[in-house]
């Protein structure tokens, strides 16, 4: 898994000095950074709202248990993770506590991997809890381009700054990216950050166009310019003017209708159809395009002349699949944005399956990932993982999930001969979460030890 998180602090609680050097130097090996406490109290005290890491305390200790350290971090924030490490003996105890709240729990003695695993997945989370709460607090008074470019890849940090950029030149302007990609978002950046703020923003999709009538859109036309013209209509370009003009899908646009916006562009000067005066204009002219122009031109397919009007500077937006964590941080983003429209409850982030997030090829891109959300939050569907399956039986609705949960819990248990944290991985879910389930289901993973 990446990256980020494994640069994430831990708040390391164990009475024990040898035990506790010992997790103090491996989380150091693995570039977490330990912050070690003989005294839980203490340790707790040193912790804030804000921080970025997460929790490792032992369950038995003096003066503060790991129920007393879950119990103060919960009133700090309850979203900080919480690992209990416990006895083979207290396993009980320790599933009450995840019941309580905490993320999991370790048995002793904690295997390296296993503990380094569980700080992993912990660490994430809480990044994502932090980055979303960033997002959501952001005020939304004026335009603030990290509200409306989401996302923290490299490549979006330079997409921003690009952005920034050719905002204040004022010049005509390509955006090239995918269906989905958000690129009217990103002319609406341009437009917003640059000195046309206060005009219009006007835009037009010339793919959802008939060709006979993108003549109309762009210059308007006047009553009885031709039939069903009962009323003089103005233009795109006219709106337009004094702002800017974004034309998605150009390179749909028909050879003659380049012809006749190349002009426009030139001169700044439109006519109407129908029309005998000309009516002077100014627009930035923003367009987006899914292919290479400058290959299309070369091809004949699109005028050249037109494509060095409008390619003064160009911007690319990546894909959804290029950009890492985004993905997760973007589906938690848009699913809270859903439960607020829908006043529904927000989900807790780790139910949601990350890595099958990431592991999609999102052919859609971020309004596909936008769609998504939004079945997720009315609980249409489960995250990355395709749609629910209905049972038509005559069972509650309850009785069938349970049925079909504990179907799934065993076949994977099966499948992972009956190992715990492999099995947890298969499902895509929290250790914890499966234990809790297994216990539920009144499933004994001892059933599927010998499963060959």
């Amino acid at each position: 898994m990446k990256n980020d998180s494994v640069k994430s602090p831990v708040l390391l609680i164990d009475d024990e000095a040898e035990i506790r050097r010992a997790w103090e130097e491996t989380l150091h090996l693995n570039g977490f950074t330990p912050h070690p406490f003989e005294d839980a109290q203490q340790g707790v005290a040193s912790l804030q709202a804000d921080w970025p890491g997460v929790v490792l305390t032992d369950l038995r200790m003096p003066t503060m248990d790991g129920f007393g350290v879950l119990d103060a971090v919960k009133r700090i924030d309850p979203k900080i993770p919480v690992i209990i490490v416990t006895g083979h003996g207290d396993i009980p105890m320790a599933t009450k506590a995840v019941k309580s709240g905490a993320y999991d729990f370790i048995e002793k003695p904690a295997d390296p991997e296993m503990l380094l695993a569980v700080v992993r997945r912990a660490a994430e989370l809480r990044r994502l809890v932090l980055e979303n709460r960033c997002l959501t607090s952001r005020s939304e008074d004026g335009y603030q381009i990290e509200n409306h470019i989401i996302g923290n890849h490299p490549k979006i940090d330079r997409l921003r700054q690009q952005t920034a950029v050719v905002a204040s030149s004022d010049v005509n302007t390509i955006i090239y990216g995918e269906t989905g990609t958000g690129k009217e978002l990103v002319a609406r950046a341009l437009h917003e950050l640059g000195p046309r703020k206060g005009g219009p923003f006007v835009a037009i999709n010339c793919g959802a166009l008939h060709e006979t009538l993108i003549a109309s859109e762009l210059f308007g036309h006047e009553s009885g310019a031709f039939t069903g013209a009962d009323r003089r209509r103005i233009g795109k370009l006219e709106q337009a003017s004094g702002g800017t003009l974004f034309l998605d899908e150009i390179e749909s646009m028909r050879l003659g209708q380049q012809t006749q916006l190349l002009r426009a562009l030139q001169g700044q000067v439109i006519e109407r159809l129908g029309g005998k005066s000309q009516i002077r204009i100014d627009v930035r002219v923003i367009a987006a395009a899914k292919e290479d122009l400058e290959l299309a031109a070369e091809k004949n397919t699109f005028r050249a002349d037109l494509y060095y009007r409008l390619a003064v500077t160009t911007l690319i937006i990546p894909p959804l699949r290029e950009r890492g964590d985004d993905i997760a941080l973007l589906f938690v983003h848009y699913v809270n944005k859903a439960c607020r429209k829908h006043g529904l409850p927000v989900p807790d982030i780790s139910e949601i399956s990350l890595d099958d997030l990431r592991g999609k090829s999102w052919s859609g891109n971020v309004r596909e990932l936008v769609n998504a959300a939004e079945r997720y939050a009315l609980q249409l569907e489960n995250a990355g993982m395709g749609s629910a399956t209905m049972n038509t039986t005559t069972a509650s609705l309850p009785d069938q999930i349970d049925a079909f949960e504990k179907k799934v819990i065993s076949s994977a248990l099966q499948r992972c001969s009956g190992r715990i944290q492999e099995t947890a991985d298969h499902l895509a879910i929290p250790r914890k979460k499966l234990y809790l389930r297994m216990q539920y289901h009144n499933i004994d993973k001892r059933d599927f030890a010998d499963t060959p």
